[in-house]
Parts: structure tokens; C-alpha cells; sequence
């Protein structure tokens, strides 16, 4: 293998990295050892005086380390000597004799920001795809090659822990700001800059850099007292952002602060043996095995290979212009990039649904995602109509109208009477059988349903449901323009719910049975929340709205029966006028579009007394378990197409603990017998919806697992 290759040019040695027959550049066991052994011809070659580092990737530094390659080592003593060895090779680029400069464009993530860390000086491009950072904690590692000590000397110990515990990336200028980088340019004369720099840095020698941080630096970050305030406000906000589930940035906390506190040597040791007890955590394989999954998943268009190809998409309509409808607009003009219509009944609708959808650009604007060029390019990207004037050049058009079936048909013939022959008709429905309501279709090969989740701008999943003429055509289509907007995508069978919220209802209906009972909002939503949720399924429901939850729990009801019988909770709620977050009334109190605590007139309106009627256990138990039953009814009857998409889709839906696998993963942790004797027990004391499915049944007999073991 020959990853490098070097051009000489003025006594300036310039080493491109180019990994063969990959799309980005990995730190691999065998590139380490080329990398080794390109240091020692360049530092016995008198001709060099200085080295330039770049990659020949068109978008990609260097994307880190080989995951795949420490994913096979199983001992925690393998894991330290391989990060033991990353730190040992930086090092001995660090102390190289000759100024080595890093000129970085694209991706230089995790293992490549180390190495550029322990390179001399860094430069950067100003292009959106050059981005920098340290992501090891979203695998649940900690940055082992040294970015633990060498990050926190360059910028400070603050701006370090804001990159390391949170596996931030920033972009070039951002970069340059905090010091990472010492230049940022266009890309078109990154190499030139270089190269100029390393021929000065030869020359001259390496700049002096000043502390950074001014006096709120020298206060904390170069205080000694100070940093144990920072470090005690650190672990503090790790602790409530994380709810102590994931270990790993305590442990990269652990690193920085023995470096900067105990010296060099004591970091690196506190480094490499925490990437060793990290690795080899349950926590970490947990989402590694989730990295995988959702690599893997890019590459699934939901057919099988070679059956279709997808279709340009470069023009939308969007019917409904109300949150959701708006949040696919804007979506779809600020991720990928295509003309969008907007249609609604009356103008005023039609405003109000652009001014949100222009509110995503003006929010991606002010977190410096997009350039002001680019908003305005965006922008113009938006219009609206109270017709269907421009339906006719569409390549695809999304519904996003009232969650009923004859208004969805009805809206379906409008459509196909004013667009194009080929035109791909999506609805975004969260429960109705897209089979249903393709019944009147002319060209029912174009219709799909593509299932967003709230807020659209926000939530990473899209669920693409084929009804049953759907053409394989149209399915890669939509997943793949779902993908272009920058969703994880997951293609489901057409069943009442889909997926996520087939598992999702019997969760919530479970909540407002424990609130019926008297159990507090509080305690309810704190359990779950401990559990790992991102928020209790009580918050949930006021995010989602009580309008939506009741029309979506009467359509699985009518479909499954008792077992998802919904509480009469929202009912009675409903009827004093609360929909939720939306309208400022639900379970809880809103100011300005922020909760401010449970709203008590709930209990009295329902002539609840809140109690502390269920233990902790009970509770989680209920809850949990119930998501856990209708996954493996769900699973049962082939609504996902594996067992991986059914735990990504829990994951990126609804929230599901990443550390917990998915719900599938956590059955096979648990074992099927287990969750089987937990539902029973259930069964006896709540009632016959908790009755075990009977595949769980059949697998608790006979050691069947959802993944090989």
C-alpha cells in the first residue's frame, strides 16, 4: 500500500495522504506504519527543510481512526497499547526537527484533528465542508492519540472542554478564532499558503503563540483555582446533559485535568487507559455498533440493488403550510437546496407558513451555518400559492395537511389532476395506511408516504413507506431526496403507525393511564428521563399536540383494538380548549414558548389527586415494557425490514437511549425470558394489554436473540 506521496518543491517537502480505493482518509494500523516511515526519510533527507501535510481526498482531511480496526480488538490491554501507540507516533511527530505544517480542507475529525494537533502549524479553508473537532465521545471514547492534552494547551482549557465533552465540530474561521488553526483561506490557495509558510517557518522558526482567553483566561483557564471551578461547573453540566448514562465525558475530563494538572506523562497514562476501559464498556459498544448501523443504512435505498434508480429531484410543491408543512419547506430550500411551492387555502395561511420556513434560514443564518449569500440564494428558493399555478414542473410533492384520510384523498386528486404524469405524491402521515389513501390514485406506482417527525428542521428521521403498488422507482426516490435533506432514513411496511409511532402509542397511552391513576407530571417525566429519554412522555405529548395524539390514538385503536385504547386524558383536556406547547395550555405552563413547570389546574379539571400511588420501578417498568412488547408485535408482523432499522428508527424518532441499543438490542440484553416474566407480571396486575407477544414467547423458549449473538 502507498497512502503518501511527496513533492518537493524549495526545500519544501509537500506529503499528500490519498488512502487507496477509499473515500476518505483513515488512520489505519498500515498507514501509521507508512506514516512512520515517511518521517524518517524526510527527517534524514538534508534537502527538506519543511513539510506541508495535506490530503488529496476533494472533501476530506483525515475522518479519524480505522473504527473498524479496534472494533476487533476485545481486551481492555489491546485498546491501551493501540492508543498508547497513537500517542506515541504524535509525540514523535511533535518533536520532528523541521517545521511541519498541516493545510487542512474537508473533514479533519477525531484522529486527524489529533494529528494535525501534534503538526506545528495548522492552516484551514473557509469552505462549508471544512470542519474540525473532536467526536469521540458520540462513540462513547475519549480522544486517545493526545487530543486530551494538546487541545486544552493550544486554546484554553474552557474552549477545549466545549470541543472534547460535547464531540463538537467547528468550521475553518471558527477554527482560526479559537486558535486551532493559525490561518484560514480559500481553498483554491491553501496549498500556495502552505507551502509560503512552511518556507517563512524554516526561515524563521515557529511563532511565539500568547495565551488565549484574555483576563477571563488568566482567571481560569491559567489559575489554578479557577480551573477546579471549571472543571467542577464541567462535570456539573456533563452530569445534567447526560444524566450520568455515558461515562465517556467524565473520563475525557478525568485527561484533560490530570495533563494540566499533574504534567504530561500522568495525562497521556490517564488517556490511553481510559480509551482502554471506554472501548471495552457496553456503553461504547453500544454506539459503535449504532455507527454502523446508520453507515450501513445510507447505503440501504430500501429495495434490493440494481432494482431502480432514483430520480432527479429538483422541484417541490409542499401542500399545507401550517408547522409541519412549513418545516418541510424550509427544509427542503436550506439542506437540499430545490425550488419549493408552498400551497394553502388562503393567503394569510400562506404567509404565515413562508415566514416560518424563511425562520429556519434566519435561524441557520444566525448560528453561521449558511453565509449571507447563501441565505439570500436560499430564500429565493420559497414561494407560495393558494392554487396550483407551477404544480405542473413538480418532481415531487409533499402533503402535509389535516391527519385525515378523505382530506388526504381528497388532496391527492387535486394533485394528480394539476402535476405532471410523473410527479411523486408524498403524504406525510403519522398513522394512516398510505395503501388507504393511495385507493383513489390514477398512477398509484407514484404515490409514497414519507413520515417526518416534529420539528422537522430538527428531528433526523423520515420514515418512507411504500403502499402496496408503489413502484421501486418512486421508493428510492424519496429516500434518497430524504436523504438530501439530511435525514437518516428508514423504509417501513404499511401497517397502522408505521414504525415509530406503532411503538410510541402504547407508551404514551401508558403515561396518561398512570396520570388517570393520580401518578404526578413530574414524577412521571422524571422517570423516563433518568431512563435515558431526552424528554418524559408527558412533555412529549404537549410537544406533540393534543389534536394530533387524538387523532392518531383513535386510528390505532380502530386498527389494533383494546390493547391501544387510549386514556381519556386528552379528551377531557382537549375540551378546555388545551392542545399543548402549541397554544401555550397543556400539562404543563408555558411563557414565551418555554415550560415553566406543571400546570396543577390539570388535576382539578380531571378530578385527579396526585400521588405517590407507583413506585419508581413501577413506573419505568410500565412504560418501558409497554414500547418494548408492541416492538416485537411490530418486529413480528415484518412492519421493519430488520431488526437494525427497528432500533435506528427508536433511536432517531422518539428518542430511544443510544446506550441502550434500541429497543431490540435491549430485549436481547435483557433476554427474551426475561422481558417475557416481566410482562406477565404486568399482565396480572395492570391487565391483558401487557399480555407477551407471542413471538417473544417463542423466542424466551427457545434462546432466540433479534441479532446474532
Amino acid at each position: 500500500m502507498t497512502a503518501f506521496t511527496i513533492a518537493q518543491t524549495d526545500g519544501v517537502a509537500v506529503v499528500t495522504f490519498d488512502l487507496v480505493d477509499e473515500p476518505v482518509n483513515k488512520l489505519t494500523r498500515a498507514v501509521r506504519t507508512e506514516f512512520e516511515e515517511v518521517l524518517a526519510r524526510l527527517r534524514a533527507d538534508d534537502k527538506v527543510r519543511a513539510v506541508v501535510f495535506r490530503s488529496g481526498k476533494p472533501d476530506s482531511f483525515i475522518a479519524g481512526a480505522d473504527i473498524e480496526e479496534f472494533r476487533r480488538l476485545q481486551t481492555q490491554a489491546d485498546l491501551e497499547i493501540l492508543s498508547r501507540g497513537g500517542q506515541e507516533m504524535l509525540q514523535r511527530l511533535a518533536d520532528f526537527p523541521k517545521p511541519i505544517i498541516a493545510a487542512i480542507h474537508g473533514a479533519c475529525l477525531g484522529g486527524g484533528l489529533e494529528l494535525a494537533l501534534a503538526c506545528h502549524y495548522r492552516i484551514a479553508t473557509d469552505h462549508p465542508k471544512t470542519s474540525l473537532g473532536l467526536p469521540e465521545v458520540q462513540l462513547g471514547l475519549l480522544p486517545g492519540a493526545g487530543g486530551c492534552q494538546r487541545l486544552p494547551k493550544l486554546i484554553g482549557l474552557r474552549a477545549a472542554l466545549d470541543i472534547i465533552l460535547a464531540g463538537k465540530s467547528v468550521p475553518g474561521p471558527k477554527a482560526q478564532k479559537l486558535g486551532i488553526v493559525d490561518e484560514c483561506v480559500p481553498p483554491s490557495i491553501l496549498r500556495r499558503t502552505a507551502v509560503g509558510a512552511a518556507q517563512r517557518l524554516a526561515a524563521s522558526g515557529l511563532p511565539r503563540r500568547e495565551p488565549r482567553g484574555g483576563l477571563a483566561g488568566l482567571l481560569l483557564d491559567r489559575n489554578p483555582l479557577g480551573r477546579q471551578l471549571v472543571y467542577r461547573l464541567a462535570r456539573n453540566g456533563v452530569l445534567k446533559k447526560t444524566g450520568g448514562h455515558y461515562p465517556a465525558p467524565f473520563a475525557a475530563l478525568e485527561a484533560v485535568r490530570a495533563g494540566l494538572e499533574q504534567g504530561g506523562p500522568e495525562g497521556y497514562a490517564v488517556e490511553h487507559r481510559k480509551f482502554g476501559e471506554l472501548a471495552v464498556g457496553d456503553v461504547s459498544r453500544k454506539l459503535v455498533q449504532l455507527f454502523f448501523a446508520t453507515t450501513q443504512l445510507k447505503k440501504d435505498d430500501g429495495v434490493p440493488p440494481g432494482t431502480a434508480a432514483p430520480r432527479a429531484v429538483e422541484r417541490i410543491g409542499v401542500i399545507g403550510s401550517g408547522f409541519m408543512g412549513a418545516g418541510i419547506a424550509g427544509t427542503a430550500a436550506s439542506q437540499a437546496e430545490v425550488t419549493v411551492r408552498l400551497r394553502d387555502t388562503e393567503w394569510s395561511r400562506v404567509g404565515k407558513g413562508l415566514r416560518a420556513a424563511m425562520g429556519i434560514l434566519e435561524g441557520r443564518l444566525k448560528r453561521r451555518r449558511i453565509t449571507r449569500y447563501e441565505f439570500d440564494r436560499q430564500a429565493a428558493l420559497l414561494s407560495g400559492t393558494t392554487d396550483y399555478t407551477g404544480f405542473q414542473r413538480a418532481d415531487l410533492v409533499i402533503e402535509a395537511v389535516f391527519e385525515d384520510l378523505e382530506v388526504k384523498r381528497n388532496v391527492l386528486r387535486e394533485v394528480e389532476a394539476a402535476a405532471g404524469p410523473d410527479t411523486i405524491f408524498a403524504t406525510n402521515t403519522s398513522t394512516i395506511p398510505i395503501t388507504s389513501i393511495a385507493e383513489p390514485s390514477r398512477r398509484p406506482g407514484r404515490v409514497v408516504g414519507m413520515h417526518f417527525f416534529s420539528p422537522v428542521e430538527k428531528m433526523p428521521l423520515l420514515e418512507v413507506i411504500p403502499a402496496g403498488r408503489t413502484s421501486p422507482e418512486t421508493i428510492v426516490t424519496a429516500v434518497h431526496f430524504g436523504r438530501k435533506l439530511g435525514k437518516t432514513v428508514i423504509v417501513v411496511r404499511d401497517h397502522p403507525g408505521f414504525w415509530v409511532n406503532r411503538i410510541l402509542t402504547p407508551y404514551l397511552n401508558e403515561a396518561g393511564r398512570l396520570f388517570e391513576e393520580g401518578t404526578p407530571i413530574e414524577m412521571i417525566d422524571r422517570v423516563m428521563t433518568r431512563f435515558g429519554f431526552p424528554v418524559g412522555p408527558i412533555a412529549l405529548l404537549d410537544e406533540v399536540g393534543f389534536d394530533v395524539a387524538a387523532k392518531a390514538g383513535k386510528v390505532m385503536h380502530e386498527a389494533f383494538g383494546a390493547r391501544l385504547e387510549p386514556s381519556e386524558v386528552i379528551a377531557k383536556l382537549m375540551a378546555d380548549g388545551r392542545t399543548g406547547r402549541k397554544s401555550g395550555k397543556g400539562f404543563y405552563h408555558y411563557h414565551e414558548g418555554h415550560k415553566t413547570g406543571p400546570d396543577e389546574r390539570v388535576y382539578d379539571l380531571l378530578g385527579i389527586r396526585p400521588q405517590d400511588k407507583h413506585s419508581p420501578e413501577t413506573i419505568e417498568q410500565r412504560l418501558v415494557y409497554a414500547m418494548l412488547n408492541e416492538a416485537a408485535l411490530a418486529q413480528a408482523e415484518g412492519v421493519i425490514r430488520s431488526a437494525r432499522d427497528g432500533d435506528i428508527g427508536a433511536i432517531f424518532g422518539i428518542g430511544f437511549p443510544p446506550f441502550r441499543g434500541g429497543p431490540l438490542r435491549m430485549m436481547d440484553d435483557l433476554g427474551a425470558a426475561r422481558v417475557v416474566l416481566v410482562l406477565q407480571g404486568l399482565t396480572a396486575q395492570f391487565g391483558p394489554r401487557f399480555t407477551p407477544a407471542p413471538r417473544l414467547v417463542e423466542m424466551a423458549a427457545s434462546g432466540e436473540r433479534y441479532y446474532p449473538a
